[in-house]
């Protein structure tokens, strides 16, 4: 049975004197790889330079001038970011006392206090065997505590029917009518299937797919004789974890499993982000803030036309 969930208060005063603090004294300039808005408002029509973003390519009006045109836009300050959480039966697993369920909310937390900070607004959608919770973006530390107590009060399932991220993330796009930041912040143990709604999502918005998983999940220790359930029907199963050819082939099934997900990932055309349940949070937030980081460079520089490659000056060494 899991250990009763500590109260939002306690869990976000800790977060903010802890990781918040460490991370304040060390991000500096990364928190512009973290927040940055959307620009909606079209500003200019004009001709192509080396660095646009070739996403900003107005096809028609090219066509027309013969040039390569860009549309450019007033940039908005205010960033909204979505949390779309996954709280079926096996995010309640963990060693070490530390479920991926209590990960995550500390990882939301984090980020969405992050956020809220600089004005920007968070909001979540929760699934269970469906998407049962919308919480509608808003800023604020108070926002950010709701946000939390809802997540670490929800009594944990002892069973439920196979988690469809697929039904979850097609919900969670016709939700979402503003270009945003989105978290999908799971295990990705599902029925297969969701990669192609994900990458439905991540056309309109920016998505950070974040995979939740615990060490014990890839390799088991001997133990002997012990009984594994299955997280989501209750199945049980009494397993031989002395025997090394068991424990191998668990192994290899438990790659096999994570480097579908990855594929389905990248497939998805998605950012990634792995947090394990014995990760440190302001590691994993600097290497958000590389993947934002990334992301912004390779916008920047992501291509150009070929005949504008071909006439650019090299310099002379």
């Amino acid at each position: 049975m899991s250990a009763p969930s500590p109260p939002a208060e306690a869990v976000l005063r800790r977060l903010e004197w802890t990781v918040l603090r460490r991370l304040d004294g060390l991000m500096h300039g990364d928190y512009r790889t973290l927040f940055r808005g959307y620009g909606l408002d079209l500003a200019e029509l004009r001709e192509y330079q080396y660095n646009d973003d070739v996403r900003h390519i107005d096809w028609n009006v090219t066509a027309r001038m013969r040039e390569p045109y860009v549309r450019t836009f007033n940039e908005e300050r205010e960033l909204t970011a979505w949390f779309l959480l996954d709280l079926s039966p096996s995010l309640d697993f963990g060693s070490a006392g530390t479920e991926k369920r209590a990960v995550s909310a500390e990882f939301v937390a984090l980020l969405a206090r992050l956020f809220t900070r600089h004005g920007n607004r968070v909001g979540a959608l929760l699934y269970g065997d469906d998407l049962d919770a919308v919480i509608p973006p808003r800023s604020g530390r108070r926002h950010v505590l709701h946000l939390l107590h809802r997540v670490l009060a929800r009594e944990p399932r002892q069973t439920s029917r196979p988690t469809d991220l697929d039904a979850f993330l097609r919900a969670a796009g016709e939700m979402m009518k503003r270009r945003s930041l989105v978290f999908v912040v799971s295990d990705f143990v599902s029925a297969p299937g969701w990669a192609a709604a994900l990458g439905r999502l991540s056309r309109r918005h920016e998505v950070v797919a974040v995979r939740l998983y615990d060490p014990l999940e890839n390799e088991l220790p001997d133990l002997g004789l012990v009984v594994m359930q299955d997280a989501e029907s209750g199945e049980q199963l009494l397993v031989d974890t002395h025997d090394a050819g068991f424990r191998a082939r668990f192994a290899a099934a438990a790659e096999r499993r994570a480097q579908e997900v990855r594929g389905a990932l990248a497939q998805a055309g998605v950012d990634a982000l792995e947090l394990s349940t014995d990760d440190d949070l302001a590691d994993a937030v600097f290497r958000f803030a590389d993947l934002r980081k990334r992301r912004s460079q390779l916008a920047a520089g992501g291509g150009m036309p070929e005949h504008r490659r071909e006439n650019r000056e090299v310099p002379v060494a």
